[in-house]
């Protein structure tokens, strides 16, 4: 991938160690209180950062996971949460998005434009058909989002021939336990801006949320396969990806 630059901001992939280790430090700030964030996966992953041009500040990055197919499906960071032996029948490249966040500090909707336009040069790039990952809410408290999971419920659900099944010890299970009918306006204030993206390109959710402890969130197994991107939101995309 090339590096992507739009406006002030420009997106490109990791260059080394120090590279990695700037990324594991902003993630620290989105998830651990400002402790760098490492695991196992980052060796196996590609990394994406998104800097300020003027001031060299990394106000955004992600990992990326590659897999041949479905096949590969239990290597991924989701398979530890979620049971997903459904996709392992996908036949086409997949990509796994993980741990990503925008710096705290910075409030710019152009930095998520940014960041998805490199998303997309890569899977344009690759070939990959599915994209996957974790979406996640900031907190563990599910009752702060029934909007939100209500709405899901409602509207995206993933199809039942991918749909993942629950594997983690603490879930929510939104899809039967809610009894609400979505308040949209509350809805949509409090969906993530990540899983907002992915639903708008018609991305799809599992039927529970899983409640990580470890990282304070509650999060959703997320999946797109690429081929029901909306014509008009994939040519906005290819636009920014250049």
């Amino acid at each position: 991938m090339k590096d992507l630059i739009r406006g002030h901001y420009r997106a490109r992939l990791a260059g080394g160690a120090q590279d990695v280790a700037a990324a594991q430090d902003l993630r620290g700030l989105a998830f651990r209180d400002g402790r760098r964030d490492i695991d196992a996966y980052d060796a196996a992953c590609t990394h994406i950062l998104v800097e300020d041009t003027v001031s060299g500040a990394l106000v955004c990055c992600f990992r990326l996971l590659h897999l041949q197919d479905g096949g590969d499906i239990g290597r991924s960071y989701a398979s530890q949460f979620y049971e997903l032996s459904a996709l392992s029948q996908f036949d086409g490249p997949m990509v796994e998005m993980g741990r990503f966040c925008i710096h705290p500090d910075w409030r710019d909707p152009d930095i998520l434009r940014v960041a998805w336009g490199a998303m997309t040069a890569y899977v344009d790039d690759r070939g990959v058909e599915m994209l996957f990952g974790c979406s996640s809410f900031h907190g563990t408290e599910a009752r702060e989002y029934y909007d939100a999971f209500a709405l899901l419920r409602d509207r995206h659900l993933g199809p039942k021939r991918w749909l993942p099944r629950v594997k983690a010890p603490k879930v929510f299970r939104f899809a039967s336990r809610l009894r609400r009918r979505p308040d949209l306006k509350r809805a949509q204030a409090k969906m993530p801006p990540l899983l907002r993206t992915y639903l708008l390109m018609g991305g799809w959710v599992s039927d529970h949320a899983v409640i990580d402890h470890d990282l304070g969130t509650l999060h959703v197994f997320t999946g797109l396969e690429i081929r029901a991107v909306p014509p008009g939101r994939a040519r906005l995309l290819r636009l920014v990806a250049g």
